[in-house]
């Protein structure tokens, strides 16, 4: 998987549980405590404390309200549930934006393989003239002069051919590094 893809994934998982988050943020509402004090610990006696324990609370339970409680709630909910939106919004940007330039890089990558399939033909026919020239020169059917020239053209469509291979070469590694996996195998499985 492509990183920046990768990345906007994990942001539409982080706003997904800060929505969890925020849900379930009312619960901050309850609490439970407990109160322990020197009536509630001593059981009962001769002296009648058991009485006066029923007038302490052994437990206490509480609810805290805030003022703004539920403004700050009901908009936090709302700020969370942008964010899930905001973030599959960049996911899916960054989809296409990967989407567009991994089909442009095989656009290239077609481009480099027929341009060296030309070049490759090219170089072939220089060759056959260039040895045709050699033969002829050694018969001194031509000069040197035309035997140069017929190995400086044959020469020049090597240096060609070289350069569109390592373009095409070039293409295929920026295509590995968006897709992440090996040209050779995406293109073996099809």
């Amino acid at each position: 998987q492509n990183p920046g893809y990768e990345i906007a994934d994990r942001n539409v998982n982080v706003a997904e549980f800060t929505l969890k988050k925020a849900k379930g943020a009312w619960l901050n509402l309850f609490q439970a405590q407990g109160n322990l004090n020197e009536l509630s610990i001593k059981q009962g006696g001769s002296n009648g404390l058991a009485e006066n324990a029923l007038f302490f609370p052994r437990y206490n339970f509480a609810v805290t309200l805030n003022l703004d409680f539920f403004s700050a709630k009901s908009n936090d909910v709302k700020i969370a549930r942008e964010n899930v939106l905001k973030a599959e919004a960049e996911k899916n940007e960054r989809y296409r934006l990967i989407r567009r330039q991994v089909l442009s890089k095989y656009e290239d990558y077609l481009m480099h393989k027929e341009q060296l399939e030309l070049q490759t033909r090219m170089t072939q026919a220089e060759y056959t003239r260039y040895k045709l020239a050699e033969k002829d020169f050694e018969d001194n059917l031509i000069t040197a002069e035309v035997f140069n020239k017929a190995e400086a053209t044959y020469f020049e469509q090597q240096i060609q051919k070289s350069t569109l291979q390592r373009n095409l070469n070039v293409v295929k590694l920026e295509l590995e590094e968006m897709i992440g996996v090996s040209f050779d195998e995406l293109v073996n499985k099809n």
